[in-house]
């Protein structure tokens, strides 16, 4: 069986997968924030439950909120900072006694839905998590596409493409810039565009029911949103032309965007031709802990889970 682990800043997640993608077992955890050594005693336990219940021995797959430098070989951009810095995926080799892969975990949204997802057998994935922050990740092949710098996907740090004055530098960004697409087609960037404008501080499903139901600032507020997401996965299209695009996190079900950002892409695609699917990921929260395990293939998982 293969194993995947969603290593989240409030919560760890564990799930087994047989061979044909079944689930097996599933637990979680409260993550041990600031305490490295706790997270790696998590991981271990929530390892050892699973095949305690199955009977099976596993490969072991982790999505984490971050990367692995390839200068270092340690944790990077992580905004769980008590992992940055850390040779993670030897530790928890070590403590396993098996290899361990880790890949960010919006690529692992990325290589959940493109193996049995809402991208199910399709080559080239862009999968982006619209929800508290905005990440992305790249699936090739279904495999997981991190890049030479270990940053492939990090599409929520560039620039709004073609900001208007308005738009122009934009807001702060934790990363220390200005304008980072994570601070407009994030959910909370939502939020804080319609406090903007409105001067009310609404939670997103909030104003987005308000908008289905026809509220003027609502209505604006969405199209606004959708205008910038429209020209951010423009500029994914333009460089990378993926052959679908998942969306994951709390933006992604918002059913209009479904109709209103396909309707607006070809006004900023080159050529404006454009018929790339969008869709919702079809294992929602699930995706990626289920991206994890699917780091390893079957055939590879048997010889990873043998000591």
């Amino acid at each position: 069986m293969r194993i995947g682990i969603d290593l989240g800043g409030t919560k760890i997640e564990a799930l087994a997968l047989g061979d044909d993608g079944r689930e097996l077992g599933r637990h979680r955890v409260p993550t041990p924030r600031d305490d490295y050594e706790g997270t790696l005693q998590a991981i271990v336990d929530l390892c050892a439950r699973l095949e305690r219940q199955t009977g099976q021995h596993g490969s072991v797959g982790v999505g984490i909120p971050g990367t692995i430098s390839s200068r270092t070989g340690f944790v990077k951009n992580a905004n769980s900072v008590w992992l940055n810095g850390r040779p993670l995926d030897r530790d928890l080799a070590r403590a396993l006694g098996r290899p361990v892969r880790l890949a960010n975990d919006a690529n692992c949204l990325a290589v959940s839905e493109a193996s049995d997802g809402a991208a199910s057998g399709q080559a080239v994935v862009f999968a982006a998590i619209l929800g508290t922050g905005t990440g992305a990740g790249v699936a090739l092949d279904g495999r997981p596409h991190s890049g030479r710098n270990g940053v492939g996907g990090e599409w929520g740090h560039n620039p709004l493409p073609w900001a208007t004055p308005e738009e122009f530098p934009g807001p702060e960004c934790y990363c220390g810039k200005r304008g980072c697409l994570e601070t407009w087609v994030s959910g909370t960037g939502f939020e804080n565009d319609y406090a903007r404008v409105t001067g009310t501080r609404l939670r997103g499903p909030d104003i987005a029911a308000r908008a289905e139901a026809g509220e003027p600032s609502a209505v604006s507020a969405l199209q606004r949103y959708a205008d910038r997401l429209a020209r951010g996965l423009a500029h994914v299209i333009n460089i990378l032309d993926p052959d679908v695009i998942v969306l994951g996190g709390g933006m992604s079900n918002v059913a209009a965007l479904y109709r209103l950002v396909p309707e607006l892409l070809p006004r900023w695609v080159f050529g404006e031709e454009v018929d790339t699917p969008l869709r919702p990921a079809l294992h929602g929260d699930s995706s990626g802990v289920r991206g994890a395990a699917w780091l390893w293939r079957p055939e590879e998982a048997r010889a990873a889970a043998t000591r």
